[in-house]
């Protein structure tokens, strides 16, 4: 064996990598006959090695793309490699099965083309994910499948089906909205009118007149009678983003339409009853401005029958892949794309992230990627700086959406942990497992409690 660095390995140490990888692999001379065919192109199409060698590739592989949309011909006719291009094949027992291709020229070693070369990946794991987003994770537009979700999901058909006040808590950008558009369509109210009105983005003077309307001379500028808010919403749902940022007057004439469901215009001392219901949201801590004065104690317990938290982004990480296969396939209808999700390294990044903007920053992100990306799946190299590590990660061929799944679940673990102050035998209990099954899938996954104080 030659022991000169610079020697080419043997045929056989690629032949060892090929049979390595988890993606499909096959090469085609230039009669289109297959003249390598790796194991995971044997398990992904259930066709033995020995019966696809030899034999043309369209008849290996009964793609949608054989017939009109070859990308191993088009890239041997134009010499350029095609990067993971969607479609389908069929097994040997005839079903069909997603893939993304990725082609290749073939050369030899005097450089002069004899071939091609595909990789292929299999979908069908992508594709349950997006069953399971449809079918058994969704409720209106909220989407989750942690459990730190299934609670809030849980009881927002109840709360849905009364006519009580609900207060929504969270963080900027955790949905609280979108949880309100959902109480609604799922109420009795969903054919009436859903409006909503975000109490911080206007001064006292404007709110006031938005949230009930005025009478012509009310103010400079009146020049005649407008509706408000209250009266858009009637017979539906009236919507208050921010309720912690209202003035104290306005929570005056908030707190009358709640007790007695009437209210006055701006300029007109003729009370108005009003059939709304009120869904009120805040980031702010109610409770300690109640205590500071700052907010009335009678309207906090009229609006605080119902509440309802929306946990932040980095309590319910394994929300995410639903989240970023959501928003993608959003932006696709909306744009007329094709991209066929997030790839897993990228998938990985977005998992590790701390999220302070929580959901909105995730959609953010994931639109940010998308204008980036002009084909196939998000990359790493498509996703903000402050995410991307400042080594970037290897993009190992065997990775599948399996790394995925791995990460959600590391993520998962880690957090039930940390909520249960690192107490394996409570986070086990939460979890649904054995203690001793959590111990081998920490191991397994290499969680380990980090030293908050290295000094110590």
């Amino acid at each position: 064996m030659s022991t000169n660095p610079a020697a080419e390995p043997p045929a056989a140490f690629y032949r060892a990598i090929l049979e390595s990888i988890s993606d499909g692999v096959f090469t085609v001379d230039k009669d289109w006959r297959i003249t390598w065919f790796n194991a995971a192109a044997e398990r992904i199409t259930g066709i033995p090695r020995r019966e696809a060698m030899g034999r043309f590739c369209h008849e290996v592989f009964r793609s949608s793309m054989c017939e009109t949309h070859c990308a191993l011909r088009e890239t041997l006719e134009s010499g350029q490699p095609v990067v993971q291009r969607s479609g389908f094949i069929v097994d040997a027992e005839g079903r069909r099965i997603p893939v993304s291709v990725t082609t290749a020229v073939l050369r030899n070693r005097d450089g002069r083309v004899c071939g091609g070369a595909e990789t292929f990946r299999d979908l069908s794991e992508l594709d349950g994910l997006r069953n399971e987003l449809q079918h058994r994770f969704r409720m209106g537009d909220m989407i989750g499948r942690s459990k730190a979700m299934r609670k809030v999901m849980d009881i927002l058909p109840a709360v849905a089906d009364s006519a009580s006040t609900v207060l929504i808590l969270g963080e900027t950008g955790t949905g609280k909205e979108v949880a309100a558009r959902t109480i609604h369509h799922l109420g009795p109210r969903k054919n009436g009118p859903f409006v909503a009105l975000n109490c911080a983005a206007l001064p006292d003077t404007l709110l006031e007149a938005e949230l009930f309307g005025y009478r012509a001379g009310a103010f400079t500028g009146a020049a005649k009678d407008r509706s408000g808010k209250v009266a858009a919403a009637e017979g539906g749902t009236l919507f208050l983003d921010e309720i912690g940022d209202l003035s104290a007057a306005v929570q005056v004439k908030l707190l009358r339409l709640l007790q007695d469901h009437t209210y006055e215009p701006l300029g007109d001392h003729r009370p108005r009853k009003a059939d709304v219901r009120i869904i009120a949201a805040t980031h702010r801590n109610l409770e300690q401005a109640v205590e500071q004065g700052r907010f009335r104690s009678d309207l906090y317990y009229r609006i605080h029958v119902v509440p309802v938290q929306i946990p932040p982004l980095r309590e319910r990480r394994e929300d995410i892949p639903l989240l970023t296969e959501w928003f993608v396939r959003r932006f696709n209808h909306t744009q007329g794309r094709h991209l066929q999700g997030v790839h897993p390294d990228a998938q990985a990044l977005l998992m590790g992230y701390h999220w302070p903007g929580n959901v909105r920053e995730l959609e953010n992100t994931v639109e940010r990627a998308f204008v980036l990306c002009r084909q196939g799946m998000i990359l790493p190299e498509h996703l903000p700086g402050e995410i991307r590590p400042h080594e970037p990660i290897r993009s190992g061929l065997g990775q599948t959406i399996t790394h995925t799944r791995r990460s959600v679940e590391a993520a998962t673990i880690r957090a039930c942990l940390e909520q249960h102050n690192w107490n394996r035998g409570a986070a086990a209990a939460e979890l649904g497992i054995h203690r001793s099954t959590l111990f081998r899938k920490m191991r397994k996954l290499g969680i380990h409690k980090e030293r908050a104080n290295k000094a110590e």
